[in-house]
């Protein structure tokens, strides 16, 4: 769902991107945007006290609530004439490369989507605990670029996963996302302790409390807008992460350039990016972000800086 919030002659441009098994759907997002009073946001925005606002209304709804906040931020950048990134302190000059995600699949697609793939610099494989060496195997026959392994909960033995991971480490993977069922605490702090690659939190770390909740288990966490309900508290997630010593993937769900701009306006404060949501969109409504040598560039126009299709 794209959301648009005018103010003053400016509009600004949110997206919730909402996968099935969280429960949101248009029909509920439709819902939580007409119990918003519109005069409780009021400018200049105070996101602390329109977070409480809009988390009071209804508990989860993450993705709607996300629409929300990067709709503001857009706003806000046009009202104060600032790329978003620079209303979030970002330095573009630490723009990390962003990977793009191949999904499990028959060997000869897989070969078809790297292929498809060819100019990135980091290609993200999912796994699931079964024939991931078959997997990984493949892509490595036609690309040698680094790898970043999403197990996807997929994990069950400890023993068995640390072999692995050590293998993974010999192929050239540089992160591993979410290796045990995000409940199996003690599983992943076991791996996290003697692994060589970084592990990374994902469905164990939606909001910022998540966070905190994290230290000691992985190595590092997954900050997504559709997760953590937008860019202000994605930008609090980044912040204490980094005082806890953490590292810090910025992902994204499926997402055209809207949700992904406000994304990248984070980026350069993360030590990596998996934010390919336009590469693997067929409908994008706004023009697809600039790419130069696999990282998004930051534009100094106002805001998020994307721009509605002229096609």
């Amino acid at each position: 769902m794209l959301v648009n919030i005018s103010y003053e002659g400016y509009t600004g441009y949110g997206e919730a991107s909402m996968v099935p098994y969280w429960g949101e759907s248009i029909a509920s997002a439709t819902a939580f945007l007409k119990s918003i009073d519109s005069s409780k946001l009021t400018f200049p925005f105070n996101y602390n006290e329109i977070t409480a606002y809009i988390d009071s209304l209804a508990p989860g709804n993450p993705a709607v609530k996300a629409a929300v906040d990067i709709a503001l931020h857009d706003l806000e950048g046009k009202l104060l004439n600032k790329p978003c990134w620079q209303l979030m302190g970002s330095n573009v000059q630490t723009m990390p490369i962003t990977s793009i995600t191949i999904g499990i699949d028959k060997p000869e697609v897989l070969l078809q989507k790297v292929e498809e793939a060819a100019g990135l610099k980091v290609i993200k494989v999912k796994l699931s605990g079964e024939a991931d060496k078959v997997l990984i195997e493949t892509v490595r026959s036609v690309t040698n670029v680094p790898l970043y392994v999403d197990a996807n909960q997929g994990w069950t033995n400890r023993e068995a996963s640390l072999d692995m991971v050590h293998w993974l480490f010999e192929q050239g993977v540089e992160l591993i996302e979410q290796p045990f069922a995000k409940t199996d605490l003690h599983s992943n702090a076991w791996l996290t302790q003697r692994s060589p690659i970084p592990i990374i939190g994902d469905e164990a770390v939606q909001r910022l409390p998540d966070v905190e909740l994290a230290e000691g288990i992985y190595h590092g966490v997954n900050v997504k807008l559709m997760k953590s309900a937008g860019m202000h508290e994605a930008k609090l997630m980044i912040d204490k992460a980094r005082e806890l010593g953490m590292k810090i993937l910025i992902g994204c769900m499926s997402e055209t350039s809207c949700a992904t701009l406000a994304a990248a306006a984070l980026a350069p404060q993360c030590d990596w990016a998996d934010l390919d949501g336009p590469l693997l969109t067929s409908n994008n409504p706004f023009e697809n972000p600039v790419m130069i040598n696999g990282k998004w560039a930051s534009s100094n126009a106002p805001g998020l800086g994307v721009q509605l299709s002229v096609a």
